[in-house]
């Protein structure tokens, strides 16, 4: 198994910059994948989000990917025509409150868009020294999920077991509630007829309530279903939507033996059954 729950974090220092890589992941019904970056990293998401993809099947994803430069070449073109339109605005207005003094250099500079500036980075280059963490990171998530998902795993089918343990105390009152539903029957035909019992009236009475209240079959299927979510939890590594839909199964057959069982050693099973059964499927909510 496989969880959609996982965390991984890696950095590194480099001479021209400094790089961390996040994972975050939850559950989720399908699968999605947010990734935050430097807006110049842009034309590489489709790359982040393969190597996501390459190993999660379903859930949440949060990628997050931080860096910081170092002695970045940089340009800076002075906007002139700007400048000047600011100069002369100012100029206007001095002149339009009788005030001599003209625009100081300090004050232009001041402006905004008198300068232009271009970082002149290698893309390709940075993504090279990106590229590398991002992969470790990924690994680091994965192995967190499959690690999480062998807790899961073990988690599930120990209460399995608690499940098939109960179903077999239950399958030992198979006989009991057959034997009281044929003793139940005779005593009311002894009570209404006395002596004169058709004994073939019995066994035809005692075949039909038995049709409707044995729990033989319930017990039959949920037995089956109950290997099936074992064989399927333990060959399949991403099996969370096969066994959750084996729980809504199992979990009508419990429901079926407690509706038809009267004995109170099968309803406190049934119970038992039930609230471990929830168990596994809250656990199952962070499967792949």
């Amino acid at each position: 198994m496989v969880s959609m729950t996982g965390y991984a974090y890696r950095e590194k220092q480099g001479q021209d910059l400094s790089v961390s890589v996040e994972i975050k992941g939850c559950n989720s019904r399908y699968l999605e994948i947010f990734v935050t970056f430097p807006p110049w990293l842009s034309m590489f998401e489709a790359k982040i989000k393969e190597k996501i993809s390459s190993c999660c099947g379903r859930g949440k994803v949060e990628v997050y990917i931080r860096v910081r430069e170092f002695n970045l070449p940089v340009s800076i073109n002075i906007n002139k025509n700007t400048a000047k339109a600011y100069y002369d605005a100012i100029n206007n207005i001095a002149k339009e409150l009788g005030i001599k003094e003209k625009p100081s250099l300090s004050t232009i500079l001041k402006m905004e868009n008198i300068f232009e500036i271009e970082k002149n980075r290698d893309n390709e280059h940075y993504w090279q020294e990106i590229e590398p963490l991002l992969d470790e990171t990924v690994r680091a998530f994965c192995l967190e999920r499959e690690r999480e998902g062998k807790h899961t795993e073990d988690d599930i089918l120990s209460h399995l077991g608690m499940i098939e343990s109960s179903l077999k105390t239950v399958s030992s009152f198979v006989p009991v509630i057959e034997q009281t539903l044929k003793e139940n029957i005779k005593t009311r035909f002894t009570e209404m007829l006395g002596n004169q019992i058709d004994e073939n009236r019995v066994l035809a009475e005692t075949a039909s309530l038995l049709l409707k209240y044995t729990i033989s079959e319930e017990i039959s299927r949920l037995t089956s279903h109950l290997g099936e979510f074992r064989n399927e939890a333990e060959k399949n590594s991403r099996p969370g939507k096969k066994l959750d839909f084996l729980c809504q199964e199992i979990n009508r057959e419990i429901n079926t033996i407690g509706s038809k069982s009267a004995i109170i050693e099968v309803s406190s099973e049934v119970v038992k059954m039930k609230e471990t059964l929830e168990n596994i499927r809250e656990q199952l909510r962070n499967i792949e």
